[in-house]
């Protein structure tokens, strides 16, 4: 028969598992909160930015949205943009869809740069060649708006 002497070690492993274990969710529940970012604090919305160029690339993943922009410059060199946008379930639910702005489709960019002086840039509407106007999240005018 075990007395409360042999006890006390089981209980105090169990605390010390207990403790580890709930940490270890903490850890978990904060790190992808950590990684989401402000969009302030990576673009600089004193400086607005505005180009045309054509869709090389879409990447619709989480937590955002990604248009890569091929800018063709005066002197005929293209610099590609990375353009970030909202996440792919606002953007579908809002009208997004691959056919309606495609690979190849010429566009316009309004946002704002990154702070580093890349050539990243945050999307706040997105024009097709039509007209059509694209918010971060969506269609801003036309159908489905």
């Amino acid at each position: 028969m075990r007395t409360g002497v042999h006890m006390r070690p089981v209980k105090a492993v169990k605390a010390w598992v207990f403790g580890l274990v709930t940490m270890a969710g903490a850890v978990a529940i904060h790190t992808p909160a950590q990684a989401h970012h402000s969009f302030a604090a990576a673009y600089n919305m004193e400086n607005p930015l505005e180009i045309t160029g054509t869709i090389a690339n879409v990447r619709l993943t989480n937590p955002h949205s990604h248009f890569f922009i091929d800018v063709t410059g005066t002197d005929g060199s293209v610099v590609q943009w990375k353009i970030e946008a909202g996440t792919p379930s606002g953007m579908i639910r809002n009208g997004y869809s691959a056919e309606k702005i495609k690979v190849g489709d010429t566009v316009t960019i309004k946002g704002f740069n990154a702070r580093d002086g890349s050539t990243n840039g945050m999307l706040t509407e997105l024009i097709l060649s039509d007209g059509t106007s694209y918010g971060m999240f969506g269609p801003r005018q036309g159908p489905g708006a």
